[in-house]
């Protein structure tokens, strides 16, 4: 007989709001809510196929939490897979090791919390069917900057050897190391099937030993972009294993860019992010679509959209309601005048622009008088912040740079709007 199992990571359960664009109270109300809502489709899932177990690799909740709300509803879910028959097997990532939940909680006997010393469960199953063999193992501190395999024990003999690991493998950008090490160090294990967490984004290694990063089930701002999902595992009665990726985001973010290039009037513009919105909102799957728009392109409309960028987004919003489930997170601007046809009157901003572009943007004086602006601004942020400044020298110098021209921009902007005023 089948074994059958929903491998999930990075719940990140009840994680505070981290855009400060998420202003909607609607769509921070959506938000907010995503990460239970996702914890309920996965139970949901697992119900629903019947599975034999519900594997958690890592970063349930979200650091220092203490609050009973989360407490109370992660039990009620655990508890509906108590009362399916279904087992539960999780490992603390390193949020988790901050979360004073984890070690408050007390689960029923269906659920087994590996701690910080190396366990196996072997599976109580029918004599007539294949023995599982599940190894784990916790972080007890938030810090693993050593490979942990060599702690795990040794593959029981004769069974599908399934390890549950949180890494972040031989690195990914955005995230520091964690318990590192490589697919060939996993395969060398003997183990059939890893069950890993902590980076967010999906990667499958087939073979003789399946490598699964899930990704996270619900991403939480921008940079979190795109589907996410969990795995459905089945392990056939040849002891082949299939792997399947099942969608279960409540809302997704993504990038939606919108060309206005040679676009001259207003209503023609709305009607493009119009568009583009419902062409995005068709491609997700997801119960809603939650978009970062730019507009890019040369038009004559690039003063006024910087002046009135209110009232763009205010109607971007309104597009984005009747495309339905559709939020607009945020709107960047990164189109430029065009100098065909424009006013007479409006010929001496074109020159102060390539001044500045010339002059200043790229001056060394003034790219070290931003950053030392931006060094002081950065220090008076809270630790887990400061990476929005980049997360290294060419990514905080390539954000300054942007944020320098955007400034030109308005300034420019709120220029030409005086000089239309006369």
């Amino acid at each position: 007989m089948a074994y059958r199992f929903v491998h999930a990571a990075d719940i990140h359960l009840d994680s505070p709001l981290r855009s400060l664009a998420l202003r909607n109270p609607d769509l921070a109300a959506l938000i907010g809510d995503a990460t239970r809502q996702a914890l309920t489709a996965i139970v949901d899932l697992c119900l629903d196929e019947r599975v034999d177990a519900l594997l958690l690799a890592g970063d349930l909740y979200d650091g220092e939490q203490t609050s009973m709300k989360t407490a109370r509803f992660l039990a009620d879910q655990i508890r509906r897979l108590h009362e399916g028959g279904i087992r539960v097997f999780v490992i603390r990532g390193n949020h988790d090791a901050l979360s004073k939940i984890t070690k408050e909680l007390v689960f029923p006997e269906t659920v087994t919390v590996f701690g910080g010393r190396a366990e196996t469960i072997a599976i109580d199953r029918d004599g007539s069917h294949f023995p599982v063999a599940i190894h784990g193992l916790s972080f007890s501190q938030a810090q693993a900057p050593e490979s942990l395999l060599a702690k795990y024990r040794s593959p029981v003999e004769g069974a599908v050897n399934i390890g549950i690991l949180h890494t972040s493998l031989s690195g990914a950008l955005g995230h520091d190391p964690y318990a590192p090490c490589s697919p060939a160090d996993l395969r060398a294990t003997g183990f059939r099937y890893w069950a890993l967490g902590h980076i967010h984004r999906r990667s499958v290694t087939e073979g003789d030993c399946t490598i699964v990063m899930p990704g996270m089930p619900q991403g939480r701002d921008i940079n979190e972009a795109g589907a996410k999902s969990v795995t459905l595992v089945t392990i056939g009665d040849d002891r082949a294993i299939r792997v399947e990726e099942r969608a279960i985001g409540i809302a997704q973010f993504e990038r939606v860019s919108v060309d206005v290039t040679g676009i001259t009037e207003w209503r023609e513009m709305i009607g493009a992010v119009g568009r583009a919105l419902e062409r995005a909102r068709a491609a997700v799957a997801s119960r809603h679509l939650v978009a970062r728009l730019r507009l890019t392109g040369a038009t004559l409309l690039a003063w006024r959209m910087r002046r009135d960028g209110d009232l763009l987004k205010a109607e971007a919003e309104a597009r984005a309601g009747l495309v339905g489930a559709c939020w607009v997170e945020k709107l960047e601007i990164a189109c430029v005048p065009m100098e065909e046809g424009t006013a007479g009157s409006s010929a001496p901003l074109h020159e102060l622009r390539r001044l500045i572009d010339d002059e200043v943007l790229g001056s060394d004086a003034f790219r070290r008088e931003l950053g030392l602006i931006a060094d002081e601004l950065k220090a008076q942020l809270p630790p887990e912040c400061r990476d929005s400044f980049g997360t290294d020298e060419a990514g905080f110098e390539a954000l300054l740079a942007r944020h320098a021209r955007e400034g030109t921009d308005e300034v420019l902007a709120r220029l030409h709007a005086l000089d239309e005023q006369g």
